[in-house]
């Protein structure tokens, strides 16, 4: 049965917020309501609502619609007249689910969750993608920015820690007004910027004072490997590389207070790919020369086949126990050190 738009927001509300995606178990969701926040801490949007310049970066993102320019694809699409670009996505916001993920980085996660929002729609599509159903065939339900705002308000009440925005790219500028309308109401947790790199560096310019959390994905180092399995974004590893850079200007290294959970910074994920496709000795050796060492770095390993990889011999298969344990050791011979603990742990179970 399709549910109408007032029907979703019925229903997360109904449920405390558990939607669709979350299989962690309903107690989890009766948290303290203060997620373990300081009162000294401030989001940036706030402090940038207060300096009073908040609203003109709305305005200037919604702009973008009109001659659309929100990614590297640069399609020039009209959305406002309801023209769509090669993500395929409205000028309205697609949300898929809204819930406590319990299975992002520990230091979102703490007690209360990550208070995670899928948006549909994609603007790199990669044919391995495990959220397919989502990102390509844009599956989910069209919500007003006030509705996405009640949606951060919700997650904030239950209990999570941050508001961790999934594939948001192509629907910054309504992120925006929503997070504006949900400040009015209260809102005062960490804007997570979960993003999979392909960012225009002068996009990111304008979420600077906004976004306390950069979560990008750093996938590949290849421009040929980024065209192949991204449709093709060649230009892939040079937009990441510049707008990550951009991002670790802005918030600088991961930020934890002494609960554990993330306030501020940068945390990269790369995911390892069989057959070394995603670069990652080249990976970890530009983040070392090139941010800092100590930047929080995820090297994952939960690669599988999935979607369309099946049609492609190279990512055919899933990742071997040494592809994974290289990975590791190159982020180790290039002097990262801080790792994420999850892969560590797994590093250390499968080297012995």
């Amino acid at each position: 049965m399709k549910l109408t738009r007032r029907e979703f927001i019925r229903g997360f509300l109904a449920v405390g917020g558990s939607m669709l995606l979350t299989s962690a178990p309903l107690h989890l969701f009766a948290q303290d309501k203060s997620s373990g926040r300081t009162p000294a801490w401030t989001p940036a949007y706030d402090e940038l609502e207060q300096a009073g310049q908040l609203a003109d970066r709305i305005e200037q993102a919604h702009a973008l619609f009109e001659n659309c320019r929100c990614c590297p694809r640069q399609c020039g699409v009209n959305r406002l007249a309801g023209e769509r670009g090669f993500c395929r996505a409205p000028a309205r916001v697609m949300v898929y689910s809204a819930h406590p993920h319990f299975g992002e980085e520990i230091p979102l996660v703490g007690t209360g969750g990550s208070g995670t929002i899928f948006f549909s729609n994609c603007n790199l599509r990669c044919v391995f993608c495990q959220n397919w159903p989502i990102s390509q065939e844009g599956r989910g339900w069209l919500v007003e920015d006030a509705e996405l705002a009640e949606l951060m308000i919700k997650l904030q009440e239950i209990g999570c820690h941050n508001i961790n925005l999934v594939t948001p790219t192509h629907v910054m500028p309504n992120i925006l007004k929503a997070t504006r309308i949900a400040l009015k109401r209260g809102l005062r947790l960490p804007l997570v910027y979960n993003t999979s790199g392909y960012e225009r560096v002068e996009i990111v310019k304008l979420l600077d004072g906004i976004v306390d959390i950069y979560l990008p994905d750093f996938k590949y180092t290849d421009p040929d490997k980024a065209a192949m399995y991204s449709s093709g974004a060649s230009d892939y590893p040079q937009m990441a590389k510049t707008s990550i850079a951009e991002m670790h200007r802005q918030v600088g290294e991961l930020q934890v207070l002494s609960d554990g959970i993330a306030r501020q910074g940068v945390i990269i994920r790369h995911l390892v790919m069989p057959n070394r496709v995603a670069g990652t000795r080249e990976f970890v050796r530009w983040v070392a020369e090139n941010l800092s060492r100590s930047t929080y770095v995820n090297i994952m390993a939960q690669y599988h086949v999935d979607y369309q990889a099946y049609n492609y011999a190279e990512i055919a298969r899933g990742i071997t126990v040494e592809e994974f344990l290289e990975s590791i050791e190159w982020a180790q011979e290039y002097g990262l050190t801080n790792l994420d603990k999850k892969s560590l742990t797994l590093w250390n179970y499968y080297r012995k």
